[in-house]
């Protein structure tokens, strides 16, 4: 009977009038897209302004010291996603998952306002000590060693807790809600991930347009207490509309049973030292055998070979998300004109005036999705599906692929251009900041080209990614899954800043010490055509994977595990 009611999901309590379930499933799916958008907007809120926040006086942190906390939490915030699928496939379900990580969340993203002002960072912290003043730092051999950062303990501790709230988020909320509409059709699942891929980049656009601006130019604890209050309403709307959800209790814990497995076929000689088996040393004694209430043997076998399907497909869409853009040094226009009719004025407005911030380039991508997202769901797929036109998940990834590496092509070609410029001598300094640059005369908005591409490609590379993952994972791992999924995506980013680390080491093309800042004396052009052929060269072994995939699939072979749950 534990087994039995272990495998039974329960049923909304709206669900059970009349003509209920479809218009209460479709509310409970605008529910989560609701929640996923106020934690993305939490979540770009925190990590936008985060090295500012650190550098300011209140902490005195140096530059080094401020990208290393960051990419601490950016990175745990992708890694640690299969954690928070495992915990709830395994023991705590998705619904029970999600709630106590908004609660952890909700406390773990308090530390940053309660640190934004003097006496909460006393509590927390302690008095900042007051460093001695160092001699002056002239021989070539004299290194300046920094001190330890100011309230670090408290900082990091904060910030992995918060990347693993994030993160657990982010792996169970997403198959969470395709749950609320898995009955209603295939094509009901499709139109979710286009949503709630549209929700992602409108907590995004708040984030860069409202928090961020708040945080770099009004107060740090406004501009970090409205990540606070998003979580806050996140978390309420998440219980106010339990009753309507469709929950599933934890089904017992998988990748226990896929690292036995793994480990029965890389060493089997190993594994059977270890092992006691029957006189015919196919199957563990009955005696040694744990009780489970959760999957057969079977059928971890058939999900064991379900996952070793689809982690060469997943694994092969890590290059993919190496391809972003470095900034390029274009001359970026004043948001309001200069007066040209006094010459003094004219100056002054050049020298304070409010520029474009270059980040705000990042939102010509995330547009391009939200005007994509809603063209792609009313009109695209369905006029596809009327012709039976429609491609696979997979087919639609490649074709991703290909814009991402045609955006990277077009990255590449302007700066080709933009080095015509400097090479000439044809540059304008323009003041960001404290720092002077000297660019191209071309405008940033020639940048806008590659980030269109970009966001076409994340409309077809990203959103049946995650279409993928979970309607082919089994059942019982769709969190794990799903985890993976986020996991790659942050590998993939760590590895594109692994390889501008790289190149920019002595001998490297974007090695340019003596530019102060500027990069006009390195060769990002070639920087952008090896990502390039990295993208093209992945995407070509991609296909081969997937069609082999495709091919095995239809096989009446795939029909011999009867056995495999798909979601």
């Amino acid at each position: 009977m534990a087994a039995r009611g272990a495998r039974e999901e329960r049923r909304p309590l709206v669900a059970r009038r009349p003509r209920a379930p479809r218009r209460w499933r479709r509310t409970a799916a605008a529910a989560v897209l609701l929640v996923e958008t106020l934690e993305r907007a939490a979540f770009f809120g925190v990590s936008a302004n985060l090295v500012l926040y650190l550098n300011s006086a209140s902490f005195n942190w140096d530059g080094q010291q401020a990208s290393r906390a960051a990419l601490v939490f950016l990175g745990a915030s992708y890694l640690l996603a299969p954690v928070g699928g495992w915990l709830a496939d395994a023991y705590l379900g998705r619904s029970r998952a999600i709630t106590l990580s908004l609660l952890l969340y909700l406390v773990a993203s308090s530390l940053l306002p309660a640190t934004a002002f003097a006496d909460g960072r006393r509590s927390f912290c302690g008095e900042m000590p007051v460093l001695p003043l160092a001699p002056a730092c002239r021989s070539p051999d004299c290194t300046r060693i920094s001190p330890t950062p100011y309230c670090a303990p408290t900082l990091y501790s904060g910030l992995l807790l918060l990347a693993l709230a994030a993160s657990s988020i982010r792996s169970n909320l997403t198959s969470f809600g395709a749950d609320q509409v898995m009955d209603l059709g295939r094509h009901a699942s499709r139109r979710f991930f286009n949503w709630l891929y549209w929700s992602i980049n409108v907590g995004a656009v708040l984030s860069l347009l409202v928090v961020a601006f708040i945080q770099q130019n009004i107060d740090f604890l406004l501009g970090y207490g409205i990540p606070v209050g998003c979580v806050g309403l996140a978390f309420f709307i998440f219980l106010f509309a339990t009753p309507i959800f469709v929950t599933k209790p934890p089904t017992g814990s998988q990748v226990s049973s896929m690292v036995k497995l793994a480990l029965q076929s890389c060493c089997p000689r190993l594994w059977h030292q270890h092992s006691v088996r029957d006189p015919q040393g196919t199957q563990p004694l009955p005696n040694q055998r744990s009780p489970q209430t959760g999957p057969s043997s079977q059928e971890d076998i058939a999900n064991f070979q379900v996952l070793v399907k689809l982690l060469p497909v997943m694994v092969t869409l890590v290059p993919y998300w190496m391809v972003y853009f470095q900034g390029l040094h274009l001359r970026i226009p004043n948001i309001f004109p200069d007066n040209p009719a006094n010459s003094s004025a004219a100056l002054r407005a050049q020298s304070s005036g409010y520029k474009i911030p270059e980040a705000w380039l990042l939102l010509a991508n995330v547009v391009v999705v939200l005007i994509l997202v809603p063209v792609k769901d009313h009109l695209l797929d369905p006029l596809l599906l009327r012709c039976k036109l429609l491609p696979s998940a997979l087919q639609k990834m490649a074709v991703g692929m290909f814009f991402g590496f045609a955006s990277v092509l077009v990255a590449g070609g302007l700066e080709m251009e933009r080095l015509q410029y400097v090479h000439h001598n044809q540059t304008v300094s323009q003041q960001i900041g404290k720092d002077v640059y000297y660019a191209a005369p071309l405008s940033i908005w020639w940048q806008i080209p590659q980030y269109l591409l970009i966001g076409i490609s994340e409309i077809f590379a990203s959103i049946p990614g995650l279409e993928f993952a979970y309607s082919e994972a089994p059942r019982s791992m769709q969190g794990a899954i799903m985890g993976i999924f986020f996991c790659l995506s942050g590998v993939g980013s760590l590895l594109g800043s692994s390889l501008v680390a790289l190149l920019s080491l002595p001998g490297g093309w974007l090695y340019c010490p003596k530019d102060f800042g500027n990069i006009n004396n390195c060769r990002m052009d070639l920087y952008f055509f090896l990502l390039a052929g990295i993208q093209a060269a992945t995407a070509l072994l991609f296909m081969w994977i997937a069609g082999r995939y495709e091919r095995v699939a239809q096989a009446p072979t795939s029909q011999s595990c009867p056995s495999r749950d798909r979601g």
